[in-house]
């Protein structure tokens, strides 16, 4: 496997789906809890990183033994494609899934126990996306996961890296007993603030989706597009691509973001366009990138407002 196919494999056009919201995350926490954890946060970049090329990477080689059509398997799947041995490319994700745990019990060490947990189902989700007797993406609920986990999940776990276990919720054992506690104001501020992100990580998913659909079925994977047709899931993308806007502006107004975050709205034509060229052809070779694009420009604001924020 060349260092280029290597790319195409863990799709690196994709992947800032997983590193925008942290770096939000890490300075949001910066801006509103006056908290950063360099170690915690340098340990949780790698193996949040680690995570997000093993579920794309198991999901090329998932694919490829559970491919039906055989003709997708051997032309458009990269293992098939590029002729790679699917052993050795599965040995290579579950080296990213082992990085990620190992990180992940040393961070439970220097944080709370409550992050065993999350971290747990987090990693669960990858890997039963599509592993398992019933692996999720054959299922619509692509979406919501990716969304839940990878864009707000991201986003909060960051933060939770970086502030004392009480700013949010922590978990305390001390047999027989046992207590959850939290901060639901701090947590009701963290689920408004990271909305964009479940948004418009779940709008590259539903994207993705969009494109691959007929392949899809094919391949007996039903995903949303499949459910509610591909002119109802094109008005969902639109529709996803812009409710980010909502939430920000109402963080703006109650003070929880700076005022800088409506920097956002310069970018709002350049992400009209996107809609407008991903609405007209849906390639995955050309126009689904716009769903990637939108998620830099629209995040990309974001972090300079917040930059600016904290600078000023």
């Amino acid at each position: 496997m060349t260092f280029k196919i290597f790319l195409q494999f863990i799709r690196l056009n994709a992947k800032a789906a997983s590193v925008v919201p942290y770096f939000i995350g890490a300075l949001f926490s910066i801006y509103y809890f006056h908290a950063f954890n360099w170690v915690n946060s340098l340990i949780y970049l790698i193996a949040q990183v680690s995570i997000a090329l093993f579920v794309t990477g198991f999901n090329n080689v998932q694919d490829y033994f559970l491919a039906v059509d055989l003709h997708y398997r051997d032309t458009y799947n990269i293992i098939g494609r590029e002729h790679l041995s699917p052993k050795r490319s599965l040995h290579l994700v579950l080296v990213m899934l082992a990085t990620a745990i190992i990180l992940g019990i040393v961070l439970v060490f220097k944080t709370n126990l409550l992050l065993l947990f999350m971290g747990a189902a987090a990693i669960g989700v990858a890997i039963f996306y599509t592993y398992g007797p019933v692996p999720f993406s054959r299922f619509p609920l692509g979406e919501l996961l990716s969304g839940t986990v990878e864009g707000f999940g991201v986003f909060f776990l960051t933060v939770y890296m970086n502030v004392a276990t009480p700013v949010l919720m922590g978990f305390t054992f001390a047999w027989p007993h046992f207590a959850i506690v939290g901060n639901l104001q701090n947590i009701l501020v963290m689920i408004l603030v990271g909305m964009p992100n479940i948004f418009l990580v779940s709008n590259i998913m539903l994207a993705d989706n969009i494109c691959d659909v007929d392949q899809d079925v094919r391949n007996k994977r039903y995903t949303v597009p499949y459910y509610i047709g591909k002119s109802r899931a094109l008005k969902t993308y639109d529709t996803l691509a812009l409710l980010g806007y909502v939430p920000v502006i109402i963080s703006v107004a109650l003070q929880l973001l700076p005022i800088y975050q409506l920097l956002v709205l310069l970018v709002l034509p350049k992400i009209l366009k996107n809609i407008k060229a991903f609405n007209a052809v849906q390639i995955k070779e050309t126009t689904f990138n716009t769903a990637p694009q939108n998620l830099m420009l629209f995040q990309g604001m974001q972090l300079l407002g917040l930059i600016i924020g904290i600078i000023f």
